[in-house]
């Protein structure tokens, strides 16, 4: 998480302030700005706050991060599923079909305001009930039930890691992770694979 309002840095930018390669700093400098100043996220790509970063740098306290949330707060796809109750996945295909805003980018890091994830939280994407299905989606002009409808995307997904699994056993399986009946999803995996890739 990125607490709201808080410049952040990663580690190539604190070693191009160091003056050093980036390879060097991670050799030399890196394990211990890593015991002192933790990274925001459990990722690839760490980055830090930048505060906190430029006090170890200067051999200052390290100013502590706020405890409290904030709406404004980032999160990543992996804290707004535990939020949400979803898998990182389904937070992104929420946000590729507007179940979600898009999103921000910082350093290659896609996050979302607490208060986005939240929102969802509260009015989550139920097929005919307000607040799930976005605006523009609906209507006589669908090609079929499912159009637009981010499960279908996660559905795809399914039938693409397991290609021999039945669709029983998968609907299942869906069902229990994400929501919603067994016959749905029955539905779901049948229309998924029906439906060309985008």
């Amino acid at each position: 998480m990125i607490p709201r309002n808080r410049p952040v840095i990663n580690e190539r930018d604190i070693a191009q302030q160091a003056g050093v390669p980036l390879a060097t700093w991670r050799r030399r400098d890196a394990p211990g700005f890593r015991q002192r100043v933790p990274a925001l996220f459990d990722s690839r790509v760490h980055v830090y706050d930048q505060a906190q970063a430029h006090a170890f740098l200067n051999g200052q306290p390290i100013p502590p991060l706020p405890a409290e949330p904030h709406p404004d707060d980032l999160l990543n796809d992996e804290e707004a599923a535990a939020l949400l109750g979803v898998t990182p996945g389904t937070v992104r295909a929420y946000a590729s079909q507007s179940y979600l805003p898009r999103g921000t980018t910082v350093y290659s890091l896609r996050l979302w305001t607490r208060q986005d994830i939240e929102t969802r939280h509260d009015t989550p994407p139920r097929q005919g009930q307000g607040g799930g299905r976005p605006l523009g989606k609906g209507g006589p002009n669908k090609a079929h039930a499912y159009e637009g409808d981010p499960r279908l995307y996660i559905a795809a997904e399914a039938l693409t890691t397991s290609p021999g699994t039945p669709r029983t056993h998968l609907a299942a399986a869906l069902a229990k992770q994400h929501g919603s009946s067994t016959r749905t999803w029955e539905r779901l995996l049948t229309q998924a694979a029906s439906t060309p890739a985008q």
